[in-house]
């Protein structure tokens, strides 16, 4: 049990310890205390459990909660923007729109333009799809650094845009 302990312990250890940090304090103490039930002479056979045996569920329990907050604090990393960077989660459908749109922009700023373009809204949604999408990269713009005083009227511009071109015609009375 003691050599196990000990290869247990070599084994474990790229796993359970974080960057630049020993070893979680709960793994250490269920170690050192596996490490002192299995020096304790016992009978096998006898009708007490085995003295190691909760001392292990312990160092199982230590050493799987230690690898969960080195992975958990990995994946907090991975996700983290770099500094001075912004990250906007967004659907495949938004993103389409986005390209969409900024390859109108793009060609709108070409000085060549010649005013023939490649993609329309298809109807009132894809409009507002389109729109949101904007409004959400609009939104991760950190407010010292917009164009445009409030975000809202942004947003309002586009809806009424989209309004006034898509607006259902009244029925008319025939007599």
């Amino acid at each position: 049990m003691e050599e196990a302990t000990r290869e247990l312990t070599r084994g474990i250890k790229s796993h359970c310890e974080l960057e630049g940090q020993a070893m979680a304090e709960r793994v250490s103490v269920a170690f050192k205390r596996l490490k002192e039930a299995s020096s304790r002479d016992w009978k096998p056979g006898s009708s007490q459990t085995e003295p190691y045996h909760a001392q292990l569920w312990v160092l199982g329990d230590a050493m799987g909660e230690a690898c969960w907050i080195k992975g958990h604090a990995a994946g907090v990393r991975r996700k983290t923007p770099a500094a001075g960077k912004v990250r906007v989660d967004f659907s495949p459908s938004e993103l389409l729109q986005l390209s969409w749109l900024a390859h109108v922009g793009f060609q709108h700023m070409m000085p060549n333009y010649r005013g023939f373009e490649l993609h329309r809204f298809s109807g009132f949604d894809d409009a507002q799809e389109g729109a949101s999408a904007v409004g959400k990269i609009e939104s991760a713009i950190p407010a010292k650094e917009r164009p445009f005083p409030d975000l809202s009227s942004q947003v309002k511009s586009r809806q009424k845009l989209i309004a006034d071109w898509w607006q259902v015609a009244p029925n008319q009375l025939s007599a």
